[in-house]
């Protein structure tokens, strides 16, 4: 019996040490009588729908993170890159892209490529560079605007 309780205990340790956790700073749990939500703050973006009236975006808990930062040099500038960690194309995201330029540097401070931004939302073709970390400028004729770090894997 000794034995049995032994081995059964040994398994149940080891099940609830591989198990997944997450550890958030913020986050909540809300219900009403028609919806649940329980979010936590700084789940990955997978996913955003709207109805007109209300915005839901969905993401999942990543266990392996990788650092990402953002300088921001004018605050009043809005502009999002996505997806980050990235593989094939990095996208930039802004509302207001004109007169605006990126600039991709390597982890030493090799420029790697530049361009101008296109539209609100710009594709940039990323499956040729090698894979670690980056940082993209998005800047205008007179100043920085935002200084993003990014990762790219394979």
């Amino acid at each position: 019996m000794k034995k049995n309780t032994i081995v059964l205990f040994s398994l149940f340790a080891c099940i609830s040490v591989s198990a997944q956790e997450v550890v958030s700073t913020q986050g909540g749990s809300y219900s009403n009588a028609s919806a649940n939500i329980d979010f936590t703050i700084g789940e990955v973006v997978i996913n955003t729908a709207t109805d007109g009236t209300n915005a839901l975006t969905q993401g999942f808990h990543q266990t392996n993170w990788n650092f990402v930062g953002l300088e921001d040099f004018a605050p009043d500038y809005q502009a999002t890159i996505f997806p980050n960690p990235t593989q094939d194309v990095l996208n930039i995201k802004t509302s207001t892209f004109e007169n605006v330029t990126y600039t991709l540097y390597d982890a030493q401070g090799k420029l790697v490529m530049q361009n101008i931004l296109s539209a609100e939302q710009t594709p940039i073709q990323v499956s040729q560079l090698a894979p670690g970390s980056y940082s993209l400028t998005l800047n205008n004729a007179t100043q920085n605007l935002k200084i993003f770090k990014l990762v790219k894997t394979h």
